[in-house]
């Protein structure tokens, strides 16, 4: 099992210095630099941008220096924290990353345990009722659930919970604790609106996953060693849930890693929407400016938390089933 963790760990490195080439690609790809973008900016505030500052700049972000050089230069800074300043904001962009990004990484993390929680049990009990009432109900929730898009679901329950119950559920917190310090009520407001989000942003996965985990229980329930594991006296129960859904569990586990990505960019628009403090409506906003290093410093910090969420799902996948393994 270590020498497996350390060759996962080994390949992460080529699949993360792609993406840094690619983030810093999206730095790049506004026409001119974007200390000239900068610089307008600013005069077109009233504020005076002396030569000095220019040239202080410049030797910054390595401007005028070939693009290889600027690379590494963007690089070595980000290994020490330095993720470059964002033009629209006028913060570091390590400051705007660590603001928004801990509010992502929960939204995400808790929607994706949610989504396993709820759509592992069902889709086992829709394979084991087959053709039942409960199947066919649970068959029509994830047709709803893969077509309905999730903004479209969340403008639906802000329509109708303002109209009917009087309740806003925009936001993570109340107004009284939007600009509040943190303390436990504060953290108890966040749980008490995180529901939303969650069920928005977990209904395709859940209902994805209800499917793929329906299909593949169905495809082992017919199996020979399932028969013999019933003829020698084994307890239903025990056939399901011991021999049946240990194997059926595999393509779910792998699928995690691939998940993560889908609610982080589903997590994007529906922020947007329900006005949440995460990285989407930030994100958008610098695609938007042109703010450049905040926009790349994003993507390459979403897409290293993908990487690693693939990698963890990998280790849950070797630790159930150790044949998978590869040597």
């Amino acid at each position: 099992m270590a020498s497996y963790i350390i060759r996962r760990i080994f390949y992460m490195f080529p699949t993360i210095i792609v993406i840094s080439l690619i983030a810093f690609a999206v730095i790049e790809l506004p026409p001119g630099d974007f200390l000239t973008s900068y610089i307008v900016q600013l005069e077109s505030q009233g504020a005076q941008v002396t030569e000095e500052q220019v040239a202080s700049l410049k030797k910054r972000y390595g401007l005028g220096q070939p693009i290889y050089q600027r690379y590494l230069k963007w690089i070595w800074g980000i290994l020490h924290g330095d993720f470059g300043m964002s033009w629209n904001w006028n913060q570091p962009v390590l400051d705007l990353l660590l603001e928004r990004l801990p509010y992502t990484v929960i939204l995400s993390g808790v929607t994706l345990l949610f989504t396993y929680v709820v759509a592992i049990p069902i889709g086992v009990l829709s394979a084991v009722k087959q053709y039942s009432i409960a199947d066919y109900i649970f068959t029509t929730f994830g047709f709803l659930g893969l077509s309905i898009p999730n903004f479209l679901l969340a403008l639906v329950l802000m329509f109708v919970f303002f109209n009917f119950f009087g309740i806003s559920i925009g936001g993570l917190f109340s107004s009284e604790f939007k600009d509040a310090p943190w303390s436990l009520a504060k953290f108890v407001n966040m749980i008490n609106h995180l529901w939303v989000p969650i069920i928005v942003i977990g209904t395709a996965g859940t209902a994805r996953i209800i499917r793929l985990m329906r299909g593949v229980m169905l495809d082992e329930l017919g199996k020979d060693y399932l028969r013999t594991a019933r003829s020698k006296g084994v307890a239903e129960w025990k056939v399901i849930l011991k021999h049946t859904l240990r194997v059926a569990i595999n393509p779910i586990i792998s699928l995690a890693g691939f998940q993560l990505p889908m609610i982080i960019s589903g997590a994007a628009i529906t922020s947007i929407v329900l006005s949440l403090p995460t990285t989407g409506p930030l994100l958008l906003q610098a695609l938007q400016t042109q703010d450049m290093y905040l926009a790349g410093s994003f993507i390459f910090a979403l897409s290293v938390l993908t990487v690693i969420g693939v990698f963890i799902s990998d280790l849950l996948l070797a630790w159930v089933d150790p044949r998978i393994r590869y040597d």
